[in-house]
Parts: C-alpha cells; sequence; structure tokens
C-alpha cells in the first residue's frame, strides 16, 4: 500500500492519504469502512436544509416553536 503523510505548516503529521486502489480493496477486506466514507450534501439538500431552519426559527419567534440547547444544534454538524 502507498499511503501519503499529510503534515501542516509546523511539518507536524495531520493525516494519511490512501489511493483510491488501496482504499477499495481495505474496504473490501474490512466490514465497516465503508460507513467512514464522507459525501458532501448537494446543494439542492443544503437549500432545503436551510429554508426549514428559517421556518423553524420564524416559527420559534411567533411562539408556535421551541428553541433548542446550542449543544444540541452543534451536535447535529
Amino acid at each position: 500500500m502507498n499511503l501519503q503523510i499529510i503534515h501542516d505548516g509546523k511539518g507536524k503529521a495531520t493525516g494519511v492519504f490512501i489511493p483510491m486502489p488501496d482504499w477499495e480493496k481495505q474496504k473490501k477486506q474490512y466490514a465497516g469502512l465503508e460507513n467512514l466514507e464522507y459525501e458532501a450534501p448537494s446543494k439542492e439538500q443544503l437549500l432545503s436544509e436551510l429554508k426549514e431552519a428559517v421556518l423553524e426559527l420564524k416559527a420559534i419567534e411567533q411562539g408556535n416553536g421551541q428553541a433548542r440547547p446550542l449543544a444540541d444544534l452543534l451536535h447535529e454538524l
């Protein structure tokens, strides 16, 4: 496997780059690795979630909803 170590500006190792062919082999060998992959949300999904958040805020302002603790909101991120 041809791994590449990623370093920050101070030379500290911060991550590892795994070439896709090697990653595919690892996913076949170890169950559950595919769960670690991240897919960026689509523009449509982001807009939909933003609209939902605005509607939720308006409902809270009008007294038709209840605000959640900041810790809950940050946990969603």
